[in-house]
């Protein structure tokens, strides 16, 4: 299963108002693993950002003046999502500023959802969180996801923290690294969480089975104990 969690930062909050895209984050996963692959843009919208939306995510009109319009870049970024479910924090917010976006391409490109599947995780907290905050923010507090880089908002790394709380909160696919050492045995280490990935290629964990010796002094042990107490629950329990 080929998910892509994305994000995007805009000129503003409404598509009524012709507000566009200025960036646009996605990471991917298989399987619920990461793979390292990525899809990050710079777009230029043609119009000026607003100061609201300028003071939460910092980009400005002139970072944006030689970046590739929307449909320079709208090609690459269909293709990299296609078929995937994409997985958003609040869902129709981004998937409405794609499809303001498609929808200027005179009919090149389907709305979005022609290709993907929409998982928007602010549903799903709200279902396992009732009468909780959950934005983005709240969610990692919440499931322990290091979001201390997160002064601004950008598009690719709230993706990646998505990616972190989306799979905690489904069921994950993480190993908490409670020590907060690096990775030591080819694992993925996440520097803004506790949160490591072990590679698929590692080493598997070595069994050590106890020797008959072991087993039988073990057995004379609970032996002992239920002589003097009367009250062996191991031995009792038959195991």
């Amino acid at each position: 299963m080929r998910q892509i969690v994305l994000d995007t930062e805009t000129t503003g909050l409404e598509t009524s108002q012709d507000h566009r895209i200025i960036e646009i984050g996605c990471v991917e996963l298989v399987g619920r693993k990461l793979t390292g692959r990525h899809y990050h843009q710079y777009v230029n919208p043609q119009r000026k950002v607003d100061v609201g939306a300028m003071e939460v995510h910092g980009i400005t009109d002139q970072f944006l003046e030689d970046k590739p319009l929307f449909e320079t870049v709208a090609r690459e970024f269909l293709e990299f999502v296609d078929g995937a479910d994409l997985v958003i924090h609040n869902a129709p917010f981004d998937v409405g500023f794609i499809n303001h976006e498609i929808a200027k391409l005179n009919g090149a490109y389907q709305a979005i959802e022609s290709g993907c599947r929409i998982i928007d995780t602010l549903a799903l907290a709200r279902q396992k969180h009732p009468g909780q905050k959950n934005n983005l923010d709240a969610l990692c507090k919440r499931y322990g996801v290091d979001n201390s880089q997160r002064d601004l908002h950008g598009a690719l790394l709230d993706a990646e923290i998505l990616a972190d709380v989306y799979l905690l909160m489904t069921g994950g696919q993480v190993n908490l690294n409670i020590s907060g050492q690096q990775a030591s045995d080819g694992g993925q280490d996440n520097s803004r969480s506790g949160i490591r990935r072990l590679a698929q290629d590692r080493q598997p964990l070595r069994v050590v089975t106890a020797s008959r010796e072991e087993i039988e002094r073990h057995q004379q042990k609970l032996e002992a104990i239920n002589k003097s107490s009367g009250n062996c629950l191991w031995m009792s329990s038959g195991d």
